[in-house]
């Protein structure tokens, strides 16, 4: 194994064992750590936007707004939250002119917003394997679409915006999360419609990657920050999950209410 690889490994454990401690803690700690990364994510986000160093400080005091009141001590997951969600987008739109910095504050909440959804959904553990199964299918779509695209290789998925990515891997990556989205239908709990949409929620945890591949390209970097080392910026190590979960929540939802 090379010395990146190596590191990108070693990282990427600790970053899915910290991620499965605030998970499995809930709370407090769960959304703190979602609402750092978020923060974060909104400064990388200005990065690729080509905003100013103002307006990238502007946007990451909006974006704190409304990751502050989904504190489960202040308001939490609430209409109040979403209102401030909104007002926070206007807001940058006003002090900035600029559409693009203001839909970061929508990509980095939406996501944060679902997968706290998903866990303070009940009884007893079934809100954790819900948010569980929305960050286990991201991660397993990523480790299924690289050994798959390595193994397989094959025509390129989108050559122009991400020339590693291919056709190989991306349904290696579907696989993997079908995998993840049965065992978790088998042993935890996880309806069995939620299980079998997880191959869905690989495609559009791809299409987040690419999305975020695009912005780059455009940008003209390489990784979106370098906080991570192997990974690259938390944009880079989240982009997946950044798709997947909002559309989870939608598809949990759509199964509570019909």
């Amino acid at each position: 194994m090379g010395s990146e690889l190596r590191t990108r490994a070693v990282v990427g454990v600790v970053l899915i064992a910290v991620a499965l401690g605030a998970l499995l803690s809930g709370g407090l700690l769960f959304w703190a750590l979602l609402s750092v990364a978020g923060v974060l994510m909104q400064a990388e986000w200005a990065d690729l936007s080509g905003a100013s160093a103002d307006h990238k400080k502007l946007s990451m005091y909006a974006v704190s707004v409304p990751l502050a009141i989904l504190c489960p001590l202040a308001a939490g997951l609430s209409w109040f939250a979403i209102g401030l969600l909104v007002a926070a987008f206007l807001f940058v739109i006003g002090g900035t002119r600029s559409v693009r910095l203001a839909l970061g504050v929508l990509y980095v909440c939406l996501p944060v917003m679902a997968l706290l959804f998903l866990r303070g959904q009940g009884p007893n553990i079934f809100g954790l394997t819900l948010a569980l199964w929305a960050l286990a299918l991201v991660w397993a779509t990523d480790i299924g679409a690289y050994f798959a695209g390595r193994s397989i290789g094959g025509p390129k998925l989108a050559p122009r915006i991400s020339p590693s990515k291919t056709w190989s891997g991306l349904g290696g990556g579907v696989v993997a999360a079908l995998l993840i989205g049965f065992l978790l239908h088998r042993f935890a709990g996880l309806p069995i419609e939620l299980a079998a949409a997880s191959g869905l929620l690989a495609v559009a945890a791809q299409a987040g990657d690419l999305l975020e591949s695009a912005m780059k390209r455009r940008a003209g970097v390489k990784d979106s920050g370098s906080l991570l080392p192997g990974h690259g910026g938390v944009l880079d190590r989240l982009d997946g999950v950044v798709t997947a979960a909002p559309l989870a929540a939608l598809l949990y939802l759509m199964l509570v209410l019909r």
